[in-house]
């Protein structure tokens, strides 16, 4: 990790840039892919599959028999835990569906009122490569569920014997997903922006991926498919002072490099001894990582800050906009509650960002790559349209009139002041 020792507030933008992603390379690929999906539909994504999977499927769709093969092979403990993550994630969400409809008169009347819609059909991307995250279908299935969106598919890559892991499915069919497909990559990307023999297109598309996925979600915007927000590698920022528990921050900050080699950590703390602690954790703890090459390269990629104090902290969290935020400081809500460019933000010793990525109910698809100064992650409201309307009596476009027609004509447009004179006069 890369120390950095109380920079000034003009370097911290410098500093806190994230390792550079160049997809211009990659941007030829991954057109070629989508069109020739587009115009050869289920041909070309079976190609593919055995192309960059090695696998010959003669049938996309999961079977039924499947499904029930699946769930004998997820063993009991891990059901629990799946279950246990699901009831967790249903109240979290469910908390946010608006209970009513509140009708607002602007003006004697004139009713005016909003109604959210579920999106009609929506697609779930579950990368299954190097770690198959069937939590993730958690993390989506649910609030598409309760959003009440028609039809929901989910798209995963299969494994070399042509089947998806086990708990992917087992989660699916737990939160009632029924049209799974055994896709993966760019592949899955355009079958469900165009739609094949067998997949259906959807609207909006869900999921993380690689730089090849991510990027295929990027380029079908430009075709008018939706999807839930920008990302990039997954990072995480600890703000930690002497309250805090080196080997806990050094866990966590491997958790979140063991991702990928492209992941980001940062740490930001008062003194050099926790960082050196830190760092002597994070060398004992990474001795152990089944994923310990993934991590090592992505530790080349951190940065360890020492910050003046807490407001200098805070500046470069709002400027970091991380992913996941931890604060282990003393009074470490009065911080949080500062924290205004975050994805979700943990709080205090015990409670780490590995619980928010599993069960702890909030959803672990978050805005990557500094877009919490502007994104939210993914909730319910991801899964639905607010759509508005009003309603007016002949009295409420009496009393309207003067007002729409006069701006009507003064910005030129003669129809629009048309279209109300013609009912003000009759």
């Amino acid at each position: 990790m890369k120390l950095y020792i109380k920079p000034k507030s003009k370097e911290l933008q410098k500093i806190l840039q994230r390792p550079s992603m160049d997809y211009s390379d990659l941007e030829d690929k991954v057109s070629q892919i989508l069109e020739e999906v587009k115009a050869k539909g289920e041909e070309s994504v079976i190609r593919f599959t055995e192309l960059f999977d090695g696998v010959i499927l003669d049938t996309l769709q999961v079977s039924t028999a499947e499904f029930e093969a699946a769930e004998q092979q997820v063993a009991e403990d891990l059901k629990q835990a799946i279950q246990t993550a699901k009831s967790n994630i249903e109240r979290f969400h469910q908390s946010q569906k608006t209970a009513s409809i509140e009708v607002i008169e602007t003006m004697e009347g004139i009713r005016c009122w909003r109604k959210s819609v579920g999106i009609q059909k929506v697609g779930l991307y579950i990368p299954g490569g190097t770690a198959p995250l069937f939590s993730t279908v958690l993390m989506l299935g649910i609030p598409a569920k309760i959003a009440e969106c028609e039809e929901v598919i989910l798209c995963s890559p299969p494994r070399k014997d042509g089947t998806l892991h086990p708990a992917i499915l087992y989660a699916a069919k737990l939160v009632g997903i029924s049209k799974v497909f055994k896709v993966g990559g760019v592949q899955a990307i355009a079958a469900m922006a165009y739609g094949t023999e067998s997949i259906p297109a959807v609207y909006k598309i869900f999921g993380p991926g690689n730089q090849y996925v991510t990027l295929a979600k990027q380029l079908v915007t430009k075709e008018g498919i939706a999807i839930d927000m920008p990302a990039g590698p997954s990072e995480v920022m600890v703000v930690a002072d002497e309250t805090a528990v080196a080997a806990f921050v050094a866990a966590d900050l491997l958790s979140q490099a063991e991702h990928g080699a492209d992941s980001q950590v940062v740490l930001v703390a008062f003194e050099e001894e926790l960082v050196r602690n830190v760092q002597f954790e994070i060398n004992r703890q990474l001795e152990v990582l089944p994923r310990k090459d993934i991590a090592a390269k992505a530790l080349q990629n951190s940065l360890a800050i020492i910050a003046e104090d807490r407001e200098a902290a805070l500046e470069m969290v709002n400027e970091y906009a991380p992913e996941h935020l931890i604060v282990s400081l003393q009074n470490a809500r009065d911080f949080a509650e500062k924290v205004v460019n975050a994805g979700s933000v943990f709080i205090g010793n015990y409670s780490p960002e590995s619980v928010g990525d599993y069960a702890s109910g909030t959803n672990h698809t978050l805005p990557t790559n500094g877009f919490a100064k502007a994104f939210s992650g993914v909730s319910l409201d991801s899964f639905v349209k607010k759509i508005t309307f009003q309603e007016l009596t002949p009295k409420g476009l009496q009393n309207i009139a003067a007002t729409v027609e006069t701006m009507a004509l003064a910005e030129e447009l003669m129809g629009h002041q048309k279209a109300v004179e013609i009912r003000r006069i009759g």
